[in-house]
Parts: C-alpha cells; sequence; structure tokens
C-alpha cells in the first residue's frame, strides 16, 4: 500500500507541474504580439519606392519593384522627378486587357498619328520576371525587340497570361484600381485611344 502511495503522488505532482507549465506557456503565447497583415498593407509596409499617378478620374498609388526590374525602377522614378509624365495621356484603353502611357508625344493633341512611338531618347535592357500580368501590374511596353522600353508603360486591367516573362514588370498599383477601370471603360476610337484626353500627372513619394 505504502509503494501505490507513494506512485501516486509522483503521478499527482508530475500532472500538477505539467499543467503549471501548460498554464505559464499559454501566458507567454497570449501575452505575444501577433501581427496579421493584409496584401495591401504589406505593400503599404515596403520601403519601396512609390508613386502617385493622378488623373481627373482620381489617383492611383503605385508601388515599385526595384528588385526585380532596378533599371526600369531607376528611369521612371528620374522620369517622374523630372515632370516628364506630367500632362502625357492615356493613349490606348483596351478593356479587358490594359490601359497605356508614358508617351511625351501625347502632349500635343495635334501629334495624335505619332502616338505610341515617343520615348526619353534612351532605350533598357529587358529584365523579365517570372511575376504574372495581373490587374494592377504595371509593366514596360515595347517594340518587337525586348530591349527597346523607354518610358511608355501599360497598367493591367485585367490578367494576360501571354504576356508573362515578355515584358518587364516593374511596379503595381496598390491602391486606387477602381480608376483603371474608369479609363479603360472610356469611349475610344478604332486605335483604341480615348476621345477625351485623359492626362496624368506622377509625383514620386519619398
Amino acid at each position: 500500500m505504502e509503494r501505490v502511495s507513494r506512485t501516486s503522488l509522483i503521478e499527482k505532482t508530475i500532472v500538477f507541474v505539467s499543467v503549471i507549465l501548460f498554464s505559464w506557456c499559454a501566458v507567454g503565447w497570449a501575452d505575444s504580439p501577433k501581427v496579421v497583415l493584409t496584401g495591401e498593407e504589406e505593400s503599404t509596409s515596403s520601403k519601396a519606392p512609390r508613386a502617385v499617378l493622378k488623373t481627373k478620374f482620381g489617383e492611383m498609388e503605385i508601388v515599385f519593384f526595384p528588385e526585380l526590374a532596378p533599371k526600369h525602377v531607376e528611369s521612371f522614378v528620374k522620369l517622374a522627378k523630372s515632370g516628364f509624365f506630367n500632362g502625357t495621356i492615356f493613349h490606348r484603353v483596351i478593356p479587358g486587357f490594359m490601359i497605356q502611357g508614358g508617351d511625351p508625344n501625347t502632349k500635343d493633341p495635334s501629334k495624335v498619328r505619332s502616338y505610341g512611338t515617343g520615348g526619353p531618347g534612351y532605350t533598357l535592357p529587358a529584365e523579365f520576371s517570372k511575376v504574372a500580368h495581373e490587374k494592377g501590374i504595371l509593366s514596360a511596353a515595347r517594340t518587337a525587340d525586348p530591349n527597346s522600353a523607354g518610358s511608355q508603360f501599360f497598367i493591367m486591367a485585367d490578367k494576360a497570361t501571354h504576356l508573362d516573362g515578355q515584358y518587364t514588370i516593374f511596379g503595381e498599383v496598390v491602391k486606387g484600381r477602381d480608376i483603371i477601370d474608369k479609363i479603360v471603360s472610356q469611349p475610344r476610337d478604332p486605335r483604341d485611344n480615348p476621345l477625351e484626353r485623359i492626362e496624368m500627372t506622377v509625383e514620386v513619394v519619398e
């Protein structure tokens, strides 16, 4: 009987200590800070450079991807700071696809025939990645030559897998995606040029 009593006491002691330890750990976990970020909050918390693109329909906030396309980001930011994009328009809009801008020729309404051919006077080497072309993605427009991108860019209004790995993605619209929908739905001519000018100004956020 004495042996059984000692065993019982030891078992009870083990159980008691286990309960105390579990309670202590549980309190520790409960007091530990828990951070749950949404996709947008993660983008907002990033230290990547960003810009605000303003139009008559509203503003879009863009976060850049310098880790994916450093040369394209550097070029866009430099041009934006110089005021290069201010007064240019979205000269090509295609519902279910994308909206395109960044051509300095579009500052002059009399040069409609040349819209889509202008640039900054230099080209950039391709910086392709595995990121998918989905709504809100900012990508570099180019000719058939992969290394011909300049200042022109397009913002996806929908998913387009056939562009993946073929065009340089260098940013994403993280706020104001509804503005994309407003712009892409505007009446346009046979060349997909909006009938009314949709001018932009681009401000880099430091």
